[in-house]
């Protein structure tokens, strides 16, 4: 079955996109701990992110790396934290946080609800 990444990937789900490359996906998540909380996920369908083979995990946090610096820049953070929980969605992914203190990163507070505007323009702050 195919999962809703994928299905955000090939557009039939929309989502606010930072970066694509012919391997990995990158989107605001919609249910956002804080604002700029992006998922990279690769866009072969696996379903754990310890399965993916060496190369495609290197090259996954690269890729994931290059948003981080924008996610920094843009939201002024500390950090960018990077999570890996993977319950959620049977397809590997990370998420990218922005972090100024430890607390940013505790998924059980309520996430945050952002207007499709304020979406649009974190989005375009990160491309």
């Amino acid at each position: 079955m195919t999962t809703i990444f994928s299905r955000i990937i090939s557009g039939e789900i929309p989502s606010y996109k930072v970066a694509e490359d012919n391997r990995f996906y990158a989107f605001l998540d919609i249910n956002p701990l804080k604002e700029g909380h992006t998922l990279v996920v690769p866009k072969q369908e696996i379903d754990y992110i310890f399965e993916l083979d060496d190369r495609t995990l290197g090259d996954m946090m690269i890729f994931a790396k290059k948003i981080a610096g924008k996610i920094k820049q843009s939201r002024g953070c500390k950090r960018v934290a990077v999570v890996v929980l993977g319950l959620e969605v049977p397809h590997a992914h990370i998420h990218l946080i922005p972090l100024d203190e430890e607390s940013d990163i505790n998924f059980n507070k309520p996430r945050l609800k952002l207007t499709p505007e304020q979406f649009q323009e974190i989005r375009n702050a990160l491309l």
